[in-house]
């Protein structure tokens, strides 16, 4: 380590939840939503759709306060819902839909996307149910898998908890609300992050803000600034291991993003740590300016794309993983193709385990379209071509 390398960077803390709301969710993996007066099945999650237990047998739905009755069905874990004669019907007989259920946030969607409005991120605290977890940590080969053989290709068809992840409603419904576009993107495909334990030698990530934007990268194509009240990219991380300082979780400049301008040279920008640099000149900028988001396993952490940020410093014996998604409107330019991971994920198990709204959600998010005079084309890589611009 160089003189001079520190860790004083501001821990801000989310701690576990001592409670989870439900969603109830229908075979097809819609929501029942409740407005004051009807109810419905949608396949966005909001306030809407977050309910609680309220006795043995009975539901309250939290945003109105409305308590319904759960009547078992043959499937111990499912029910129907029976609720006051007063509630109208949308135009499904939602009388024999049946309906489980399964984790929800800890706040109200409302709640959340206020701090990502006002402050440029937010943490859903154990957004994702322990199975979910589990698997990603399989995928990851980390936690309770450590010490698995890790395999590096698309692994969204790797497990079913990596599809679930990618189409989580909650998350979505917010990045959703934050960019002001319902139709937005995967820029590549689910990744795992995996990072290992520092020997004060290997290369480190420096600052920089990240897709499309790609401020203090030097790669080509970067955003020019400013975009104001455009939002381009929102950052979807997951916490699969639990993020903590000294594990390595991922360090901001939390607020930069209204900044709206590249991280500061003297921080240490991504494109200046290349091979070698950390030897000559330490670590990038770990000092009080800088905030570390402390989280536990199965967290989202959604950030606007311009904020400063870069990956930690792992100082434990064990690897800390996290799922990236890069998430745009459709109208960016993505920066990997996601058609290959996506027609894997189509053959594979995980998608035979998907319902129906995770299976079409995860197609609007990865298969990138173009319309023209003969109609609707997904976009693909043209190998050829490819293969030709390399010779």
């Amino acid at each position: 380590m160089v003189d001079g390398d520190i860790f004083e960077e501001r821990a801000v803390v989310v701690n576990r939840p001592e409670r989870n709301y439900l969603l109830l969710e229908s075979e097809d993996g819609r929501f029942a939503s409740f407005n004051g007066n009807r109810l419905a099945c949608t396949s966005e999650a909001d306030d809407s759709t977050v309910w609680d237990r309220h006795g043995r047998n009975e539901l309250i739905h939290v945003e109105t306060g409305t308590v319904v009755n759960k009547v078992s069905s043959s499937t111990s874990s499912k029910f129907t819902l029976s609720f006051p004669s007063k509630l109208e019907l949308n135009s499904e007989d939602l009388v024999s839909v049946e309906f489980e259920e399964t984790h929800g946030p800890a706040e109200l969607p409302s709640v959340y996307l206020k701090h990502l409005k006002e402050d440029g991120w937010v943490c859903l605290p154990c957004i994702l149910d322990s199975k979910i977890v589990e698997g990603l940590e399989l995928v990851a080969c980390t936690d309770r898998y450590e010490g698995r053989t890790r395999v590096r290709a698309h692994a969204i068809a790797q497990h079913v908890a990596v599809a679930k992840t990618a189409a989580e409603p909650l998350s979505l419904w917010l990045i959703r609300q934050y960019m002001g576009i319902p139709d937005i993107r995967l820029s590549h495909a689910p990744a795992m992050a995996v990072l290992y334990k520092d020997d004060g030698q290997r290369d480190v990530q420096g600052w920089h803000s990240d897709f499309p934007y790609h401020w203090g990268t030097g790669v080509r194509g970067q955003v020019p600034t400013p975009t104001r009240e455009t939002v381009l990219g929102v950052q979807r991380n997951v916490c699969v291991s639990d993020f903590t300082k000294e594990r390595g979780a991922t360090a901001f400049k939390l607020g930069s993003h209204a900044l709206d301008r590249p991280p500061p040279r003297e921080w240490g920008q991504a494109q200046t740590y290349r091979r070698g640099y950390r030897a000559q000149h330490g670590l990038p900028y770990t000092g009080p300016d800088a905030d570390v988001v402390e989280a536990p396993g199965g967290s989202i952490i959604l950030y606007d794309s311009r904020t400063w940020h870069r990956a930690g410093v792992n100082r434990t014996d064990h690897p800390r993983a996290a799922m990236l998604q890069a998430m745009t409107p459709m109208y960016v330019f993505p920066k990997n193709d996601t058609s290959m991971a996506f027609k894997a994920y189509r053959e594979s198990e995980a998608f035979a385990q998907s319902n129906e709204r995770e299976r079409m959600e995860i197609q609007q998010l990865m298969v990138h379209e173009f319309t023209g005079p003969g109609g609707e084309f997904a976009i693909g890589p043209d190998q050829e071509l490819t293969e030709s611009l390399r010779t």
